[in-house]
């Protein structure tokens, strides 16, 4: 938490601040904790001219100075999600505190308002002369009520009660309500390293050099060049493959769907995968963070000079009628094969699941996920693994899968090959 004065270390404004931010509902996101800090701190201490959403993003997510708040909308996106945990902590664990902390819809100032204060008692409307209307509007009101709630009970529709999460999805969600986190391909860093030519760690991509635009590797660039990169280092994109499969999430989330929380690559941090379970959409060359999974894995993505040689999946472990690569498509948008892989695995403390669903190119992304809202597919792949209904015990896996693609449209798609793997 940031160090702040002794002078308010001693308001109990800002020590309710200190207790919110260590409450459950904060425990997932340190950048929520920030984001609260900095919002109480400048507006306890009257400084409200620096809580401008560019100024926000610039010290607290550490945006670049001349980032775009029309194309990057990540401050309002933490917001929102910061008013959701603060009405959570306040109808849980804070559900007894005399002050209720609130963020205002329309700006980012901090409200600290009295729990026990009651909105102001509208004066009494004037009396006409009609003495009678006012002795039986009341009776002749209420009446009309039951009449219209019977009408409407009866005539209720059947309440549909969403179904749990079906395997392997239901390997995400916990019993301990977690939010489970999509993490959406960097589109941004894909084009990056198309027109740098260059591979990527992801060491190299957590950096802020590299974040800033200031890793372009070109000796020479012309002003063209340096003003894309300039518009990729300050904004963030995603394919569309990677909101077919959110949408299918979604859906497949049923009575958990409020728990799913999208996030852009660029925003997570490696304390981000301490705890809690993720969903990683993409391969390592649109989503760095998969790379960091790659050894665990025995379909892993390859290719030879970015932007020139076709990606492929090499089969680590060979077994008998198997090959050793698998190659896609030579660039999305085109027809043919293109392959994917549909992993799960442990977190990084073992106490959650990691799904990984990674195209060659942008339709084997996509198909993975449509591969996973068909119920007879994910039937096919338990069959295949040797599993039935959900497993009490954590089972991890993976899948290579083939798509047949015609004109950027991935359809017709089998399972190539898996591996139950084994923590």
């Amino acid at each position: 938490m940031t160090k702040v004065e002794p002078a308010l270390q001693a308001d109990a404004r800002w020590q309710l601040i200190e207790r919110i931010t260590t409450s459950p509902p904060f425990q997932k996101s340190a950048r929520l904790k920030d984001l609260l800090c900095f919002l109480a701190e400048r507006t306890l201490q009257g400084q409200t001219q620096d809580l401008s959403e560019h100024n926000i993003g610039s010290v607290v997510f550490g945006k670049a100075p001349d980032y775009s708040v029309v194309e990057d909308s990540s401050v309002r996106v933490h917001v929102r999600q910061l008013r959701l945990k603060l009405h959570e902590y306040f109808d849980g664990e804070g559900r007894g505190e005399p002050v209720i902390v609130e963020i205002p819809k329309g700006g980012y100032t901090t409200l600290f308002r009295n729990a026990e204060q009651e909105p102001a008692a509208e004066p009494a409307p004037a009396v006409s002369g009609f003495k009678p209307l006012h002795k039986w509007l009341p009776w002749a009101l209420a009446a009309l009520f039951l009449v219209t709630t019977l009408v409407a009970w009866f005539r209720r529709p059947a309440v549909s009660i969403a179904p749990p999460p079906p395997w392997p999805l239901a390997a995400l969600f916990d019993s301990s309500d977690n939010p489970v986190q999509v993490v959406v391909a960097d589109i941004n860093y894909g084009m990056m390293r198309l027109v740098d030519e260059q591979t990527v760690t992801l060491e190299e991509y957590l950096s802020a050099s590299y974040r800033s635009g200031a890793g372009f590797t070109n000796p020479h660039p012309t002003p063209r060049d340096l003003r894309v990169n300039k518009y990729l280092s300050g904004s963030l994109l995603t394919s569309y493959a990677d909101l077919v499969v959110v949408d299918t999430l979604l859906r497949l989330s049923g009575n958990s769907r409020d728990r799913l929380v999208v996030r852009s690559a660029r925003e997570l941090r490696p304390r981000d995968l301490e705890q809690g379970a993720f969903v990683f959409v993409g391969a390592p060359s649109s989503n760095p963070w998969v790379s960091y999974f790659q050894d665990k894995l025995n379909f892993q993505e390859r290719e030879g000079k970015v932007g020139e040689s076709p990606k492929f999946f090499q089969n680590m472990h060979p077994k008998a009628g198997e090959q050793d690569t698998y190659h896609g498509l030579t660039f999305t948008g085109s027809s043919g094969e293109d392959y994917a892989t549909i992993s799960l695995l442990p977190s990084a403390d073992g106490r959650g699941s990691v799904l990984i669903l990674q195209g060659l190119q942008q339709e084997g992304t996509e198909s993975a996920g449509l591969f996973l809202a068909d119920a007879a597919n994910r039937q096919k792949l338990q069959e295949a693994l040797g599993v039935s209904g959900s497993p009490a015990q954590p089972f991890y896996f993976e899948a290579l899968i083939r798509t047949q693609a015609v004109a950027g449209a991935p359809n017709a798609t089998s399972i190539v090959a898996t591996r139950v793997i084994h923590p």
